[in-house]
């Protein structure tokens, strides 16, 4: 190429409007991007539905939640890379921003269990095991099921292999939590086909109409008779506030 026509060149290059990068706006939502891969857009979950939804789960619980991982209590790799290097403060900006969004839920699994295994589920759900000292599912997490303030989570809108996984979790000493460690000492006593048959039945389960956390109970006064069915572990799990 001739110096006549690499001047040319350059002349016409430098006449070329300059394109500025698109400027990205700094918020929660674009910094919380690295969450979308597991978590879905927004935290809804993906499609196979294994990682969690976080979008609307109480902020106490999933401050709590990021701080386990932090601290090592939960055993997944790849979330305590993620959160080692962050503050306390700013994991609780992200529950915040979480637990600020409310979004529709996807359908129910098809129950695909035998009747007797979700009939089974439904007892432990709805009404516990006496003789096995279990409170029932819905005393901790709401007559719904869509979990309580300020730190309980839904049991709705979460797969099968998910809610079995943790549950198995729990009682393999995989997962922890501060104390008290209410699901440490509940999942213990839970048999594996209860733990299957608990999941089938809570995965089945369609959403009720109001899909927000049910509000705190009333602190009961010290020395007074807990709510019929309850024990010692529904009285921490419900009244725990991290």
């Amino acid at each position: 190429m001739t110096r006549l026509a690499l001047i040319a060149l350059a002349l016409c290059a430098a006449a070329l409007p300059c394109t500025a990068a698109p400027k990205v706006q700094d918020t929660m939502a674009q910094r919380l991007q690295a969450c979308t891969p597991c978590h879905g857009r927004e935290g809804v979950a993906t499609a196979d539905g294994y990682f969690p939804r976080i979008a609307g789960k109480p902020e106490a619980y999933l401050f709590e939640q990021l701080l386990n991982f932090k601290e090592g209590r939960r055993g997944h790799a790849t979330m305590r890379h993620l959160v080692q290097p962050l503050s306390p403060a700013y994991l609780r900006e992200i529950a915040s921003h979480f637990a600020g969004l409310d979004l529709p839920y996807p359908s129910p699994e098809r129950a695909v269990a035998d009747p007797m295994v979700l009939q089974r589920g439904r007892l432990l759900v709805h009404e516990g095991d006496s003789g096995l000292k279990l409170p029932a599912c819905v005393q901790c997490h709401g007559q719904a099921l869509m979990g309580m303030l300020p730190a309980t989570p839904g049991l709705l809108g979460l797969s099968k292999d998910y809610l079995s996984a943790q549950l198995g979790a729990w009682r393999n000493g995989l997962r922890a939590a501060r104390e008290p460690d209410c699901m440490k000492h509940i999942s213990r006593r839970l048999q594996e086909a209860d733990i299957h048959a608990v999941s089938a039945y809570l995965a089945s389960q369609a959403l009720p109409s109001h899909t927000q956390p049910a509000p705190q109970p009333p602190v009961r006064s010290p020395g007074a008779s807990p709510p019929a069915g309850a024990s010692a572990l529904l009285a921490c799990a419900a009244h725990r506030n991290p």
